[in-house]
């Protein structure tokens, strides 16, 4: 079953029934002048940045998680002597070394306090400071900004566009023949949440086993698009006319077993940003920024259930040739308890619209002006920022 496809829709639909009509492949595409291109990854269901770049070197790390935390002696890879990378994501050691790829730890939208994973995707996807401020995504009021940009037009390979591309530019909808369903995360989150109605809990279990049947189509071989189609997808687009593509992976919800269940999303991302780059080739990939982010980080502690829980503070990733990279960005606000927010979460130290911001400044000439209050509403933004360093 794969695991990046399913919006916020997709997970609604699929929570009412799990064997119903397919839930097809979000990857939003818009066409403009000019050689720069910019990819954003929506990672769902709130991606554990701690787990992804650990910072084994940080002193209460391996309390906070006896049995999460790596250390370089157990297969965590050093970036720095006092971040680690998941052994998961050794693929992008390359694009470290190439410096094509960078960290922003610490970062989030406004968002505070209720943890909702619709309301935090719904913030991040707006650009707005509030829930349901914004109702357009920032992407589609970009395009209306865009400096010399006369095509606003995108295409999204959906049934629907997602929210960060959502607004008064057109979009056009390409349908995939894709046959997905929910990832790993979403289903035992139902399975927990009714387990004690024998009925459901009945009826879920059928629908999970005529759901992974209908997704066979020879045996041990599954039906649809997996994330290296989807991003060879969005490269081929991209040597095109189009210059922004959007997509989804989730999978991130990680509240059990988190050990096993981090690993495929991780190998997803991993995959999307190689295929990206191989698939556009030594020159785009020059002038190409991908910027992969999620709706809010993870509880510091690991839980009972061997996982984590929903939290503040969340990790960022900035990859492509167009980058200054090899380097883990923002201000790390450190794991003492005096320093954590609420005692239980990363404190976020910069917002993740101040670095969306930054890179559609970079790549596209956005004015600050537009930046701050046609795209992103009340975020501090201007030339200084730390994130046009990247």
């Amino acid at each position: 079953m794969t695991d990046f496809t399913l919006s916020r829709r997709g997970f609604l639909a699929s929570a009412c029934c799990l064997a119903a009509a397919p839930v097809l492949t979000p990857v939003t595409f818009a066409s403009m002048p000019g050689d720069k291109r910019f990819v954003t990854i929506v990672l769902r269901g709130a991606m554990d940045g701690l787990a992804l770049v650990q910072p084994y070197g940080d002193a209460g790390f391996a309390a906070f998680r006896p049995t999460l935390a790596l250390t370089p002696e157990t297969g965590l890879i050093d970036l720095d002597g006092h971040f680690g990378l998941h052994p998961s994501a050794a693929g992008l050691m390359p694009l470290w070394r190439g410096r094509e790829l960078a960290f922003v730890h610490a970062v989030s939208t406004p968002y505070r306090d209720q943890r909702s994973h619709f309301d935090g995707q719904d913030m991040l996807e707006s650009g707005g400071e509030h829930v349901s401020e914004e109702k357009t995504g920032w992407l589609n009021r970009a395009l209306a900004v865009i400096p010399r940009s006369d095509a606003r037009k995108a295409i999204d390979v959906n049934t629907s566009t997602e929210l960060i591309l959502t607004g008064p530019n057109n979009v056009d909808v390409w349908a995939s023949d894709s046959n997905l369903g929910p990832a790993r995360d979403e289903t035992q989150f139902l399975k927990r949440l009714y387990a004690g109605d024998p009925a459901f809990a009945k009826a879920m279990e059928e629908a999970t086993r005529a759901n992974s049947a209908s997704m066979v189509a020879e045996p041990g071989g599954p039906r649809g698009q997996k994330v290296a189609d989807v991003a060879a997808l969005a490269g081929n687009m991209l040597k095109g006319d189009y210059r922004i593509a959007s997509f989804s992976i989730t999978g991130w919800d990680t509240h059990v077993g988190q050990i096993g269940q981090f690993k495929r999303p991780v190998q997803d991302l991993t995959e999307a940003i190689t295929t990206l780059k191989s698939t556009l080739g030594p020159d785009i990939w020059s002038k190409t920024v991908v910027l992969a982010m999620t709706e809010f980080g993870r509880t510091v502690r690991e839980n009972g259930s061997g996982g984590t829980d929903h939290g503040t503070g969340g990790c960022a990733v900035l990859a492509g040739g167009a980058i200054s990279g090899g380097r883990i960005l923002g201000r790390w606000p450190g794991l003492g308890d005096q320093q954590l927010l609420d005692e239980r979460d990363l404190a976020p130290t910069a917002d993740v619209r101040e670095l969306a911001a930054a890179m559609l400044y970079r790549q596209f000439d956005v004015t600050v002006d537009d930046l701050t209050a046609k795209i992103f509403p009340g975020v501090s933004f201007d030339k200084g920022s730390q994130f046009l360093r990247a």
